[in-house]
């Protein structure tokens, strides 16, 4: 009996000794490679990409580097979950262009600008010379219809002695003042023609007082009347740039034809294309004015820094497009610009132009109080999904849990397998599983892992 208590102490006693070796194992391993490495120089090299117990790698700092590693505490914090959806830069309709017509039947005798220069309300585009017989015909009834008050006036002005001692009767003073209001209202309707025909007051003055207009000038309209409450309208709208010219010199043109197409860049559209399974989504997002990133799909924009700002949705379709699977929706995009001076003319750059290609993303949905890592910073193997916790020259694999992940990051659940404040490594994920792997003799026979994680066949 005695015998059997003394063998359980043993037996007791080793427990003892190995559970508290497994739970401060911690402490000691990373001190018992240190001092292996420290007291023979060799072993450096060696150690380099050695893997120790409960999934650890122990990496130099020479190492490190080669593998562009680098940590950074895990923080909480709140994450919208998105979705991509393609967009369009396009015009935005009655704002963006605006065509100019001709007033009269006329021939154009002069173009006084080209395509592709920047004007200002008032600015004159061309001259033309009238052809038309209805012109004509308002300026001769203004020019007869002012003389015949005048000689209207001056019978009253003589006859009104008479009217007042009775030898003319008082139906004829009655008459007269009818017909000078009748002229009045002739002159005002022939000068509201002549005016909408696009002559000014002064020219209309002159025609009134027999000076006929053979030629007109047709300017630059003035600009948009902008709501300053409407902050999406925020534009220059005296500034106009000539998008395209529709006529020739000595071209006869029809009342109503189009001479010109003007463009107003400053405020566009960006149109995207949902289907018709993602409408509540962009609903939502529209009801709340979520903010959406926009991602231009160039290659390159000069030297544009700038990111584009934040953007909300201007309003969804509510008509399906053609390919009756997909719905329209529209975000403001207010542009950027740069002038500079060619010939006396001030030109414009503009960052954005119509037919651009973009990314959509949509916020959908906000997790919070969860870890958001680089992409590179997690690895997946089978199920599990593993960050590498840096401290010192150990980094300590970890299981965590994957709540989402895109491209670009990877949403990680704040359930305690990870404590925050911890430093974890943000690259290399990849890298440093491979090396683990092949230190614990699960790699691929044939092949060998260097410490950089590539992996190359046995030579």
């Amino acid at each position: 009996m005695l015998r059997l208590l003394k063998i359980f102490a043993v037996v007791l006693v080793l427990g003892g000794v190995m559970a508290g070796g497994y739970f401060t194992r911690d402490l000691w391993v990373p001190w018992l490679v240190n001092q292996q490495a420290s007291g023979d120089p060799t072993t450096d090299s060696s150690t380099a990409g050695v893997a120790l117990p409960n999934e650890q790698v122990n990496l130099s700092p020479q190492a490190q580097k080669n593998l562009q590693l680098h940590s950074k505490p895990l923080q909480p914090t709140s994450y919208w979950k998105t979705i991509q959806i393609p967009g369009t830069v396009v015009d935005r309709p009655g704002i963006s262009d605006r065509g100019v017509v001709a007033p009269v039947s006329a021939v154009v005798t002069a173009i006084h600008h080209y395509a592709g220069e920047t004007l200002e309300s008032g600015a004159t585009l061309f001259t033309l010379r009238l052809v038309g017989e209805s012109f004509q015909t308002s300026q001769t009834e203004l020019f007869k219809a002012m003389k015949e008050s005048e000689i209207t006036q001056e019978e009253i002005k003589r006859l009104t002695p008479l009217f007042e001692s009775g030898a003319v009767p008082r139906s004829k003073h009655i008459e007269l003042k009818n017909e000078l209001r009748r002229l009045a209202v002739t002159m005002q309707a022939h000068r509201q023609d002549l005016q909408i025909r696009g002559l000014t007051s002064a020219q209309i003055d002159s025609v009134a007082s027999g000076t006929f207009i053979s030629e007109i000038s047709v300017a630059v309209p003035a600009g948009l009347v902008v709501d300053e409450n409407d902050k999406s309208q925020n534009i220059n709208s005296g500034i106009f740039e000539l998008q395209q010219l529709n006529i020739e010199l000595g071209q006869h043109v029809q009342a109503g034809q189009r001479l010109c197409t003007l463009s107003q860049h400053q405020s566009l559209f960006i149109e995207g294309r949902a289907f018709r399974r993602e409408l509540p989504l962009l609903q939502r997002a529209a009801e709340e004015a979520w903010p959406i990133r926009a991602e231009l799909l160039e290659s390159s924009e000069y030297d544009w820094q700038d990111s584009i700002p934040p953007l909300t949705i201007h309003h969804i379709s509510n008509e399906l497009n053609d390919d009756k699977r997909t719905i329209s929706f529209f975000l403001s995009l207010e542009n950027q610009s740069r002038s500079y001076q060619r010939d006396g003319q001030r030109l414009f750059l503009w960052r954005f132009r119509p037919g651009q290609r973009v990314q959509l993303h949509v916020q959908v949905e906000q997790l919070e109080n969860v870890f958001v890592l680089p992409a590179a910073a997690v690895v997946k193997e089978g199920p599990e999904f593993y960050v590498f916790r840096h401290n010192g020259n150990i980094f300590d694999r970890k299981p965590v849990h994957v709540l989402h992940q895109t491209q670009d990051a990877v949403v990680v659940s704040n359930d305690g397998s990870v404590p925050a404040g911890i430093y974890i490594a943000q690259t290399g994920a990849v890298q440093l599983n491979r090396v683990l792997k092949s230190q614990s003799g699960s790699a691929p026979s044939g092949v060998h892992v260097h410490a950089d994680g590539s992996v190359h066949a046995n030579h």
